[in-house]
């Protein structure tokens, strides 16, 4: 299915762009969108053999370079996520816990040794990585969290609990985000057989299926004191890789809001009332138009602020723009493109309804719509709303 591209800004992709545009696409079509329905109907995630696949493709960390990884732009790695979520939210949320989180942390934050183990087997999809930030009771402030990480002689100890953690259940190696002895935050890895460590999938989620959503805890778990993150340090680490995955989420949503767009525009074109396609009559024509219009302005801010990325300019009130506007923007699409398919639009011949229920967990994740519009007010005003 061709892309709404309204201002022309596909031609201006480069070569590696294209060939990382493509590889992805091929393999979600090939391989995952055949069967999505299936998986979804029952309740099962991503088949595991589909990690190799995808790292074959560069969709993990696909803008890192170095160890394995792919080494592409920053757009490259933008577009791979546009690509995965034209197909499923789950999907582009999965190669983000893999790539912009666990990946990125140990890339800019790890020790060589911890470099060298890990990222050319997690950019291959050999082995999977979470990111333990968010806990039960500090969501939107993590500054609050309590899992804490005393040292011991060689070894940390940690103990508290980490909730909605993407492959939290399955993950070869954990980035767990603790609290040191002077209340620093600070990052370390924790491995599947570490003491002490207990992790369950949350149960009965309506959305986001595709993906597995876990949670952790830490009773007296004992790591090596090699396994800290020399380079993280202070808050300021773990939100450095939510940046890096919500510039993806910017990107992301554009491909579920084209695939909604789509699924519209064919409808109203097939379906007739009144003696009529229903794509002839102004309301709906209003809602067409609209979507495209949003689609496009969302389009030219990705692009822009995947180019202050790549200049190391971007500062993050930038990117809790783009998060806030093309989150919005791809959730008011999916409802549109429900109403324009009337009742058709909830069962799961059309994306549509698919989209629409995984897109209201993305409003919600790496930062709720309403922490980033304080964020921004904030920037604007000068003043916290935070306090």
């Amino acid at each position: 299915m061709d892309r709404l591209d309204y201002y022309a800004l596909e031609p201006q992709l480069g070569p590696d762009e294209c060939r990382a545009r493509d590889r992805v696409r091929e393999l979600v079509h090939s391989e995952i969108a055949p069967h999505l329905n299936t998986w979804w109907r029952a309740g099962e995630y991503l088949p595991d053999r589909l990690y190799p696949l995808l790292g074959e493709a560069g969709a993990f960390g696909a803008h890192l370079q170095g160890y394995g990884c792919p080494g592409l732009s920053y757009l490259a790695y933008c577009v791979v996520m546009r690509e995965l979520e034209f197909c499923d939210s789950g999907l582009r949320s999965l190669a983000s816990v893999q790539g912009p989180l666990g990946m990125y942390a140990i890339h800019a934050y790890g020790s060589e040794e911890q470099k060298q183990q890990w990222l050319p087997r997690l950019a291959r999809g050999e082995a999977k990585v979470s990111f333990a930030l968010t806990e039960r009771l500090h969501g939107s402030d993590p500054a609050g969290m309590e899992t804490v990480a005393v040292r011991k002689g060689d070894e940390y100890i940690l103990n508290g609990n980490k909730c909605w953690i993407g492959n939290g259940s399955v993950a070869d190696i954990r980035v767990v985000w603790a609290k040191n002895d002077e209340g620093r935050v600070e990052g370390f890895l924790v491995e599947r057989d570490a003491p002490g460590l207990r992790a369950e999938d949350i149960p009965g989620k309506l959305s986001l299926c595709l993906s597995r959503t876990s949670e952790l805890w830490f009773e007296d778990c004992r790591i090596p004191a090699a396994n800290r993150l020399p380079g993280a340090s202070g808050l300021r680490a773990p939100l450095g890789c939510l940046s890096e995955a919500r510039l993806g989420i910017s990107w992301g949503v554009i491909g579920a809001a084209q695939s909604c767009y789509h699924a519209a525009l064919d409808y109203a074109k097939s379906r007739e009332q009144f003696g009529q396609p229903i794509a002839g009559f102004q309301l709906v024509q209003e809602k067409l138009a609209w979507m495209v219009t949003e689609i496009t302005k969302a389009q030219l801010v990705a692009w822009q602020l995947a180019a202050l990325k790549a200049s190391g300019a971007v500062r993050p009130q930038q990117i809790s723009l783009a998060k806030r506007n093309n989150v919005w923007m791809a959730l008011e699409c999916a409802r549109m493109a429900r109403n324009i398919l009337g009742g058709t639009g909830i069962i799961d011949a059309h994306p549509v309804f698919r989209h629409l229920v995984n897109l209201e967990t993305v409003f919600t994740y790496e930062g709720t719509h309403d922490i980033h519009t304080l964020i921004l007010g904030q920037d604007v005003t000068g003043i916290s709303a935070f306090s």
